[in-house]
């Protein structure tokens, strides 16, 4: 039995995780659960997996998940110290981190002292602080498995095999809905337009990431940390299908790819059960109803938001962190309707051309510079909107 910690349970990812413990009861236990605003979903679950630990975000939060009077385990905590109680909880094997954020640093950081797998499906963590991150993991001997679904795929393809074969990483991206449009449609895009991912079904902060390309970006940053290769040993294909999650290259020419179903119930099973592998409770890939796969390269002059992000990583530093922060902030803008679609990377840009890069080896370090980061980018979000970036 490996007992569960998911932070963002009443998330898509986190919905996710749940179903697959539903359909491995035998071998999954839900020890604790945190949540964002969603205090009635979050209610639901707490009845049915009955944790022995809950948070919410925010105290408001947790005022109307006790005002549900469902059964509580004891004192809902709240904020950042809500979510390292709920990830370093004694009981807990396996911590998911399914929350989009940067919130859940601290909690993360936290686990791994605590000795825990980290099963994780949150950018962000790693492109912020992925120095910081995984040397902790190394020092405590904590294995980080990836659940997005391009990372995972690299870990399976990775799986038995030596790192000095690899020639190169290849992370494919949907395209996202915007594909194949011109530069004059873009800037007509609209938030409804945004938020309709041609084969995903997402949160809204990832799925805008998709569009602009930028949720590859991040990826690519993430690669570098997840298997300690070299920026120039990443490569992005757009792949419209989504049917190949990424592919490995290795030095004699070779390739393995991981092909599968778009259910982000896999990756997150292959995370539970590593090194084991259990039947899953989606349908499997039927290659005669595949059709045509198309790979091509991406256009970065149209999504500049990916080439921001391999500018980030080769800077290193805390730049990427800046680059995260500043992505975030544009994205809300957008979200909010206070900024244009192709506004988002002009925000980006403008933000990584005013910062100073420092070093990212300390969690204060980094606090530092997402703080910097998203002041810049809230002020100039703002002139955007009066006389243009």
């Amino acid at each position: 039995m490996k007992r569960l910690a998911i932070i963002g349970s009443t998330g898509s990812i986190g919905t996710s995780a749940l179903a697959v413990v539903d359909a491995h009861p035998d071998r999954l236990q839900v020890v604790s659960l945190a949540a964002g605003d969603n205090a009635a979903l979050l209610a639901e679950q707490v009845a049915k997996y009955r944790p022995l630990a809950v948070a919410m975000a925010t105290e408001a939060g947790a005022e109307r998940l006790r005002a549900t009077g469902v059964a509580l385990p004891g004192e809902v905590r709240t904020g950042s110290d809500g979510l390292i109680a709920v990830a370093t909880h004694p009981d807990v094997d396996i911590v998911l981190y399914a929350s989009s954020g940067s919130v859940a640093l601290e909690a993360v950081l936290a686990a791994i002292e605590a000795g825990k797998t980290i099963a994780l499906a949150n950018k962000e963590v790693l492109v912020m602080a992925g120095e910081l991150v995984t040397a902790a993991a190394r020092r405590r001997q904590v294995a980080i498995l990836p659940v997005d679904s391009e990372h995972n795929a690299i870990h399976q393809c990775l799986h038995g095999h030596d790192g000095l074969h690899v020639r190169r990483l290849i992370l494919t991206a949907s395209g996202g809905p915007f594909r194949g449009r011109s530069a004059e449609a873009l800037d007509q895009v609209t938030v409804a337009d945004a938020l309709k991912h041609p084969t995903w079904q997402m949160g809204r902060k990832i799925t805008i990431d998709s569009a602009t390309l930028m949720n590859k970006g991040l990826e690519v940053i993430e690669a570098h940390w997840l298997f300690g290769v070299r920026p120039d040993q990443i490569d992005v294909v757009i792949h419209p299908q989504s049917v190949v999650h990424s592919l490995v290259e290795f030095v004699d020419g070779s390739m393995l790819a991981q092909l599968g179903v778009t259910d982000m119930r896999l990756p997150i099973q292959y995370a539970c059960s590593y090194p084991d592998r259990w039947a899953a409770p989606v349908p499997p890939l039927d290659l005669t109803r595949a059709a045509t796969l198309q790979f091509e390269p991406p256009a970065l002059d149209l999504f500049p938001c990916l080439g921001l992000a391999y500018r980030a990583l080769h800077a290193g530093g805390d730049v990427p962190c800046v680059l995260n922060a500043a992505n975030e902030v544009a994205v809300a803008s957008f979200l909010e309707g206070r900024i244009g679609f192709t506004d988002i990377p002009r925000v980006i840009e403008s933000t990584l051309a005013a910062h100073v890069p420092a070093p990212a080896d300390t969690l204060m370090a980094v606090r530092r510079a997402d703080a910097w980061a998203r002041a810049h980018a809230a002020h100039v979000a703002v002139q955007s909107t009066t006389r243009g970036i």
